[in-house]
This record gives structure tokens, sequence and C-alpha cells, in this order.
């Protein structure tokens, strides 16, 4: 798959069959910095341990929409993409339908990114879902969109005490893991989130398989009494 060609229906549904662990064993197999993983992400909606299989407890796998907030004071922003947000617009307005939205946020801010507005009007945009990484608030008020909201940590501060949105669609580099717009979020509720570059797409799911099987003869013989040593060996090469 070239780099310009978007994941297609089919190959999503195929997805569906693994974890996030196991996209993530291919992506270190084919050298994807961090294997894809965003670490230290918590599923903070829906409540945890509440089943609702048309909503946030089931694997969702749709494309990265990106947005990069700034410190609100910012006056050197070399470190930043260029800033694409119009006047007179909001962010989340602009935000694209059945995509999972990926916020990165400055570290060490205490304000949320996301609250109980932003997020209902993702819901009727038709957001798959969200990543900050960072901070939200209005949890009550977040569930109740039940879209599958993951994040860093809570806050009951807003946005502009600390940040602005700055630019939309453009790549994101969260601690060394790489989201562009169109990559595949894999938003798995028991493993977390692993983001799949989208031209590794096919790669990964020809290569799942195999290593699926792999692993299901290494545990079958590690249940009979084979060491993991001669295991892996064995079935791993």
């Amino acid at each position: 798959m070239s780099a310009s060609t978007s994941p297609q229906p089919p190959q999503i549904r195929a997805l569906q069959n693994f974890s996030a662990c196991d996209i993530s064993d291919a992506l270190l197999k084919l050298k994807v910095p961090n294997c894809g993983f965003l670490p230290d992400l918590k599923l903070h909606t829906p409540t945890p341990g509440i089943i609702n299989p048309n909503a946030a407890n089931r694997i969702i796998i749709a494309p990265a929409s990106t947005v990069q907030f700034i410190p609100r004071d910012a006056t050197d922003l070399s470190a930043y993409p260029k800033g694409n947000v119009p006047n007179g617009k909001h962010w989340v307005d602009l935000i694209v339908p059945d995509t999972f939205v990926v916020i990165s946020q400055p570290k060490g801010q205490i304000c949320a990114v996301i609250g109980g507005i932003m997020a209902l009007r993702m819901k009727v945009i038709g957001a798959q879902g969200v990543i900050a990484y960072g901070r939200i608030r209005d949890l009550d008020e977040l569930r109740a969109t039940e879209l599958p909201i993951w994040a860093m940590a809570t806050s009951i501060t807003g946005t502009g005490a600390e940040a602005k949105p700055h630019a939309l669609q453009k790549p994101l580099d969260l601690d060394g893991t790489i989201v562009n717009p169109g990559d595949l979020v894999f938003s798995d509720p028991v493993n977390g989130i692993v983001i799949i570059p989208k031209d590794k797409v096919d790669d990964v799911l020809d290569m799942l398989p195999r290593m699926i099987e792999a692993d299901d003869c290494v545990k079958e013989d590690v249940l009979n009494g084979m060491s993991v040593n001669d295991a892996f060996k064995k079935w791993r090469g």
C-alpha cells in the first residue's frame, strides 16, 4: 500500500480479529517507532466494566484526524507545524466525520483539552472516538456521548487557562509515536491504543496470521510441558 492510499473497509474488518498486542508485535517486526503504542492512556469513557456492545467496550478502528494544541501564550512556534485553524472558526467544528480524533496537549499543563461540549459536538459530527494525549474533564458528560474517550489524566480546569488550538490534520509526535492523519487508530478497550501507519496496513495483515499461528503452537507445547526456550526455537526460529 502506498503512503497516499487510505485503508479500506475490508482491511479494517480483517484487523478486528486481532488485539492491540498482536498489532504491536507486527509493528515491532516492521520497525515502526514505539511499535505504534501510545503509552499511559486510560479509557475514561464509558465507565470501566459497563458493557455496551454498540459503543466503547469493543475494538474500534478508524482513521486518525489530528489536533495540535499549544501553550496559550506561546510566542516561539518553531517547534510546531504552521497554524491552520481559520479565524472565526472553532476547531471542533472542523473535525472530520468517521475519524478517531487524536489531540496533542503541551506537557505539564493542568487544564483539559476536551470537555462535555467538545465531546458532544464530536459525537454529532460523527467522530468514532477521541484520544487526548493530555487531560479531559466533565466525565459524566463525556460518558453520555458513548464515545470511547482516552486520556492520560483528568482536570477540572478549562482549556483557555493554558492552551489553545493551533493546527489540524498535521503529523503529531507523541513521545516518539508518530500519528499522521489517515493512520489507523486501533482502540482496544482491554489492552490499549496502537497506531497503524496507513502504509503498513497490508504488511500487518500479511504477517499477523503466521505470527498468531506460531504463538498458538508455542502455547500448546508449553502447556504440554515444553520449555519456553525450546518452544520459541521450534516455532519462532
